[in-house]
């Protein structure tokens, strides 16, 4: 899972492994050390209807509803996002490149744009 912050907005990207894995436990975490601090973003399984998101004591958590996580799961849904809170939340499928990139993109969705 990777996070991407910029303003007020987060972006969420799964892998197919992230995308599984909340799919099975409802729950996802990752951490990035820094010197001294722990930052902490995480999605929570949740019955509400939106994308919600809170930060409290160097961690995020995204809460995104049961029925989101099954689509994303089930269905070629590429992702889900919500605009009316004061931060932006985008929730989507890590696809791979269309460059060459040196990161390792085993995990990632292929690309709807390259063709087979």
């Amino acid at each position: 899972m990777k996070i991407r912050i910029k303003g007020n907005s987060v972006r969420y990207r799964l892998t197919k492994s992230d995308v599984e894995k909340l799919g099975a436990t409802g729950f996802l975490e990752e951490r990035s050390e820094f010197a001294g601090k722990t930052l902490v973003y995480a999605i929570n399984s949740t019955k509400d209807d939106t994308l919600s998101a809170d930060y409290v004591l160097d961690r995020i958590e995204l809460r995104m509803p049961k029925v989101m996580i099954d689509e994303l799961n089930n269905t070629d849904s590429v992702g889900f996002e919500d605009r009316t809170g004061p931060v932006s939340l985008l929730v989507e499928k890590d696809f791979t490149c269309l460059d060459n990139v040196e990161e390792d993109q085993s995990d990632n969705f292929p690309n709807p744009l390259i063709r087979q």
